[in-house]
């Protein structure tokens, strides 16, 4: 990578993080349809003086200054209640999931654009009206003002009525479907698939074996602390890294994972050789740190919320099996995804051969730990978690490759080790070791 380069990868990365921090707020889409309603009033003014105030004009408001003012007066009023109505609906709904799923999808939720777009509107509507009040004039003849109607922009704030009262309809069929499990459950799957091809692309890694991280046995040269605010890594910058490395004929090795929470002044970097060249701000700046996991780069963190939701659903207050067996589907179609894909070499090297980066990253072992175990013992004594969870592991035995099978068999000597302890009837344990998609169905 050029010196040129590394300003560049630095940009892309601050505007990755902004994108992630702007696709989560919740006021940048009211805030753009408040910009765009202040310039709808001015469009629609400006329109109104040009058009002709003539009586018998068809589109003229025939109930004068103080008809016109009533109107937009209610119209402000009404969109101040939806929107304080949008906002109590929202509040509850993200309490509710936070309480029945896992606190970890509220970004899924708050990230929602179809809510965002609704209070938007009624924002915007609310705006306007207000502003088109201050076109509307009565008579004085004192003041020699002649009363003006904007006829136009009254009966345009009519319309946005009449949209307001459709996505207030649209908002309360979209909160009834948004807080079902299965919703829940999907959008976290569409988005973990996302990231999945990001962060795994086809065509990388070894067809015969999972890439092993070595770090070098002697000590480092130099330890790098996290200098910044205590906060779980969120963003990787491997190019801009292996710049930093290369360029000082160093070995850099970043000790936290994908995820991990990383204190101040905890180690960030380990350095291998001469560091005198070394720029350790470039370095420190190649990675980011944040409040909470995201899926930006973090694809554990998707596998992480579904586990979530089957163990909350598996709780002695919930105890929803069902819903539990709904979160292992999209958990085993990602694994099923992730089979056959060739995982990235946590090493990397530069042109002459020379090892220069290490960035440590979960592997297959361990996707497949943290899809199956809290979940097993969570549901230690389920019948239908533990029918579903072996359909799901002899299903990926059947088609995983010789070097990614031995964590799989664990996983079903460790549920045949669960169910002999949890069903002591034998016809009980015997269904239980009977595998199926459905947990407890047909077959």
């Amino acid at each position: 990578m050029s010196q040129g380069a590394v300003p560049r990868a630095l940009a892309r990365l601050r505007a990755t993080r902004l994108a992630e921090t702007l696709g989560t707020s919740y006021w940048l889409l009211p805030a753009l349809c408040v910009v765009a309603a202040m310039a709808l009033s001015s469009g629609a003014e400006a329109l109104d003086a040009r058009v002709p105030q003539a009586e018998s004009a068809w589109y003229l408001f025939r109930g004068g200054p103080e008809g016109a003012r009533s109107v937009l007066s209610a119209v402000a009023s009404s969109m101040m209640t939806f929107s304080g109505l949008v906002f109590s609906v929202t509040i509850l709904v993200l309490q509710q999931a936070s309480n029945q799923y896992s606190p970890r999808i509220m970004r899924t939720f708050l990230s929602d654009r179809q809510s965002q777009l609704t209070l938007g509107i009624f924002v915007g509507t609310f705006v306007y009206a207000l502003l088109t009040l201050r076109s509307v004039r009565g008579t004085s003849e004192e003041l020699h003002i002649q009363a003006h109607v904007p006829s136009l922009s009254v009966w345009l704030a009519l319309v946005l009525v009449l949209l307001s009262v459709g996505a207030f309809i649209f908002f309360i069929h979209h909160v009834a479907q948004s807080i079902r499990a299965v919703v829940i459950l999907g959008r976290i799957h569409e988005e973990t698939c996302a990231t999945l091809e990001r962060m795994y692309p086809r065509g990388v890694g070894q067809d015969t074996h999972d890439p092993v991280l070595q770090r070098p046995l002697a000590p480092p040269s130099l330890v790098v602390p996290h200098g910044g605010a205590s906060g779980v890594l969120v963003t990787v910058d491997e190019h801009r890294m292996m710049a930093c490395a290369r360029k000082a004929g160093v070995l850099v090795a970043l000790v936290p994972v994908m995820g991990d929470f990383v204190p101040h002044g905890a180690p960030l970097f380990e350095v291998w050789g001469d560091c005198a060249t070394l720029d350790v701000k470039a370095l420190t700046d190649a990675v980011g740190t944040g409040p909470e996991r995201t899926l930006q780069q973090d694809t554990a963190f998707g596998f992480r919320q579904l586990v979530d939701v089957a163990e909350r659903a598996l709780s002695p207050g919930i105890n929803d099996p069902s819903t539990a067996v709904q979160a292992i589907d999209p958990l085993h179609d990602l694994l099923r995804r992730m089979v056959h894909r060739r995982f990235p070499s946590p090493s990397r090297e530069d042109d002459t051969g020379a090892l220069r980066l290490l960035c440590p990253r979960p592997d297959w072992d361990a996707y497949v730990r943290l899809t199956v175990d809290e979940i097993r013992l969570f549901g230690a004594g389920d019948l239908q978690v533990a029918r579903r969870l072996r359909f799901l592991v002899q299903d990926l035995l059947s088609v995983a490759p010789a070097f990614r099978r031995e964590e799989l068999e664990r996983q079903l000597h460790l549920l045949d080790a669960s169910i002999d302890r949890s069903f002591q009837d034998a016809s009980d344990a015997a269904m239980a070791r009977r595998p199926s998609p459905q947990g407890h169905g047909p077959r």
